[in-house]
C-alpha cells in the first residue's frame, strides 16, 4: 500500500474519494464552509450520522472533484483514543476499496485533544492493516489496495510527514509478520524460515547469522536440539544484528515453533492446524527488526530466534528425559507439548552470554493457560523489572496492544523446581500455568533486566478476540507496533 502525507485544503488535493473523520459534537467538516455548494448535503449528512463511531455516510459531489466524499464517526469527544482514530481509519479503508477507488485521502480530524502528528501516524496503521489480506496461496488474489494520502493542515506539515513514514514503516513490519506467521508449515519448516529472515537482514542492511547442525548440538543448545530431533525438518538458530547506536543492545527473543505437534504427548487433533502460528514469536521479532532498520532507530539490536518443529516420532525426546540446557542446567521433561520454555531457555542464555544486553524481552505463544486467564485481547506480561514493565504498559496503552502483568516471586520459582533435575518444564498440576513457564524461562538468565510477553492468545485471531477493522483473520503481528513504541521511547533523542 503506497501512503503519502501531504499539508493542503483537502478539497483541492487530487483523490477519487475524500474521507472526514467528525465527532459526536462537530457541526461541520474542515473546509466546506456555508458558503461552499456542498453544504447543504454535508449538513444533512453529520444529521443521519450524529457521529456515531464508524458509522459511515456517503456524500455525492456532482460534477465536482472528487466525485465523493466520506463522513466517518468518532463518536463522543470525550472518548476519542488513538485506536477509536485507527478503527475508523481502517473502516474507511475497507470502504474505499470496495468502492474500487485507486486513490482516497483521509483529513487528520480536527478535534479538540487529538495531535495532527498522531492521528496520522493511527491513520496510516489502520487504513494499512486492514486492508492487509493474506492471498499467497490463493489463485484468486485479493482486490487492489487503493494508495493513501493523509491529509493535515500547513502548520502540521513536518510533525505530520515524519509520522506518516513512521506508521508506514511500522505497518509493514506487521504486515510482514503476518505473511510469515500465516504461511503453512510444509511452507515454513525451520531452515525457511531462516532463509526468509536471511533474506530480510540482507535487504535492510542487518548482520544475519543462523546457527545448525554441529553448531547447535556441539554448542550446548541441549533444550533446541531435544525438542527439534524428533522432526526430519532440523532446527535453526536465527541470530539477527542491528548496528543503529553506541551502547549495550536491547534483546529481542522470539519462540519460532513452525509447526507443534506437542511431540510424544500428542495435541488432541482439533484446531491443531492453528499450531503453524506456534512461530508467532519468532516472527514478531523478525517484524521489529525490519521495522526498526527502515526507521533508522539509534539503538543497537539483536534478535534471537530459536526454530524448530515438534513432531513425533522414534527419535523424538520422552517424557521422563532430562536435558541440559545452554546455562548449563538440568531440566526434567515432564511434558513435551511444553516445548517453547526449552528452546526459548537455550536462546536467552545464550544472547545474555554472547551480547552482554541492556534488557532482554521475549516473545511467545507458549501457554493456553494465558488466555483461560486474560482472554483473547491481552497478552500476559511477566517481569523482574518494574521498569521495564511501567514502560510496557504505557506503550500498550498507546498502541492498544494490551499487556497485564502477573507476578513472579520466589513461590512461583519453587513450582519449578525437581527431584531429579535443577528444574522441570511444568509447574504443579494446573496452577498458574502461564507463571510456571515465565519462571522456567527466568531461571535461564542470571541478572539482565528481562520481560517476557505471553502472546498466546493475542498472535492470531480467535473466535473471542475483539473485532477490529485493522486485525483480519489469522495471524496479527501483535508485540510488532508496541515494542517500536517503547524503543522509540527509550532511543537516545527521542
Amino acid at each position: 500500500m503506497n501512503v503519502d502525507a501531504l499539508s493542503a485544503d483537502p478539497l483541492a488535493v487530487e483523490t477519487d474519494l475524500l474521507c472526514y473523520m467528525v465527532a459526536e459534537e462537530s457541526a461541520g467538516v474542515p473546509g466546506i464552509g456555508a458558503e461552499h455548494a456542498l453544504a447543504p448535503a454535508v449538513r444533512q449528512s453529520l444529521g443521519d450520522l450524529r457521529g456515531r463511531f464508524a458509522k459511515i455516510v456517503s456524500v455525492a459531489n456532482p460534477g465536482g472533484s472528487p466525485s465523493r466524499i466520506l463522513i466517518a464517526g468518532l463518536g463522543p469527544t470525550s472518548k476519542i483514543t488513538a485506536d477509536i482514530i485507527r478503527h475508523t481509519a481502517g473502516a474507511i479503508s475497507k470502504r474505499a476499496q470496495e468502492l474500487g477507488v485507486a486513490r482516497f485521502a483521509v483529513v487528520c480530524p480536527d478535534v479538540e485533544g487529538v495531535n495532527p502528528g498522531d492521528a496520522a501516524g493511527q491513520i496510516t496503521e489502520g487504513c494499512s492493516l486492514a486492508l492487509y489480506d493474506f492471498d499467497m496461496y490463493r489463485s484468486k488474489k485479493a482486490e487492489a489496495e487503493p494508495d493513501l494520502t493523509v491529509v493535515c493542515g500547513t502548520d502540521a506539515a513536518d510533525i505530520v510527514s515524519k509520522a506518516v513514514a513512521r506508521a508506514r514503516a511500522v505497518s509493514e513490519g506487521v504486515r510482514f509478520v503476518r505473511d510469515i506467521a500465516n504461511m503453512p508449515p510444509n511452507e515454513c519448516p525451520p531452515a525457511r524460515l531462516a532463509s526468509m529472515a536471511e533474506e530480510m537482514a540482507d535487504e535492510k542492511r542487518i548482520k544475519c547469522t543462523v546457527l545448525s547442525g554441529d553448531r547447535l548440538a556441539d554448542g550446548g543448545f541441549g533444550g533446541i536440539m531435544a525438542v527439534g530431533k524428533g522432526s526430519a525438518n532440523p532446527p535453526r538458530l536465527i541470530v539477527l544484528e542491528y548496528g543503529g547506536g553506541e551502547g549495550p543492545p536491547v534483546a529481542l527473543v522470539g519462540k519460532a515453533v513452525t509447526f507443534d505437534t506437542g511431540g510424544i504427548s500428542l495435541k488432541p487433533g482439533e484446531k491443531m492446524d492453528e499450531m503453524k502460528f506456534d512461530k508467532c514469536g519468532g516472527c514478531t521479532v523478525l517484524g521489529i527488526m525490519r521495522a526498526a532498520a527502515e526507521m533508522g532507530l539509534p539503538l543497537n539490536i539483536v534478535g534471537v530466534i530459536p526454530s524448530v518443529e515438534n513432531m513425533p516420532g522414534g527419535d523424538s525426546y520422552r517424557p521422563g528425559d532430562i536435558v541440559k540446557l545452554y546455562g548449563g542446567k538440568t531440566a526434567e521433561i515432564l511434558n513435551t507439548d511444553a516445548e517453547g520454555r526449552l528452546i526459548l531457555a537455550d536462546a536467552l542464555s545464550y544472547v545474555e552470554e554472547r551480547f552482554s544486553p541492556r534488557c532482554i524481552i521475549d516473545f511467545a505463544t507458549l501457554t493456553g493457560a494465558c488466555i483461560v486467564a486474560l482472554g483473547c485481547n491481552v497478552a500476559g506480561m511477566v517481569s523482574d523489572s518494574d521498569d521495564m514493565a511501567a514502560s510496557i504498559s504505557l506503550s500498550a496503552d498507546r498502541t492498544a496492544e494490551g499487556v497485564w502483568r502477573l507476578p513472579l516471586d520466589d513461590d512461583y520459582m519453587d513450582m519449578i523446581k525437581s527431584k531429579v533435575a535443577d528444574i522441570k518444564n511444568l509447574g504443579t498440576g494446573r496452577a498458574a500455568g502461564t507463571i510456571a513457564a515465565a519462571a522456567f524461562l527466568k531461571s535461564a538468565i542470571k541478572g539482565t533486566p528481562w520481560l517476557h510477553l505471553d502472546i498466546a492468545g493475542t498472535a492470531w485471531m480467535q473466535p473471542a478476540s475483539k473485532k477490529r477493522p485493522y486485525n483480519p483473520p489469522g495471524a496479527t503481528g501483535f508485540g510488532v507496533r508496541l515494542i517500536l513504541d517503547y524503543l522509540g521511547r527509550i532511543a537516545p533523542g527521542r
